[in-house]
């Protein structure tokens, strides 16, 4: 049996490539909010600013506001939020709600 080799494909222009569903624009360019279900919600007075929501969040939907070095909030950017939900499940201080999207 003999052994599968790595080979290294280089395309030369973004024309070469195979179909796909591939992106060339940064998430800013793609804005993926329209098609949400539901949307997190933070309550300011339980958030105790541990950034877990922003780390965990898949979209990089979560912004850090600070003055300074000084975290003074969390805002979701209903944008790019995509409601999967995973800030949600992940906070443990319990400060994102999930609410249902509006028409």
């Amino acid at each position: 049996m003999s052994k599968k080799s790595d080979k290294i494909i280089i395309f030369k222009k973004e024309k070469d490539l195979p179909s796909s569903a591939v992106s060339f624009h940064s998430m800013e360019y793609n804005k993926t909010g329209r098609w949400r279900n539901f949307r997190p919600v933070i309550d300011y007075d339980k958030c105790n600013k541990c950034m877990i929501c922003w780390k965990f969040c898949p979209e990089g939907a979560i912004r850090i506001k600070k003055k300074g070095n000084e975290v003074i909030k969390l805002e979701i950017n209903y944008e790019y939020c995509k409601g999967c939900g995973i800030c949600w499940e992940e906070c443990p201080a319990g400060a994102i709600d999930i609410e249902e999207e509006e028409d």
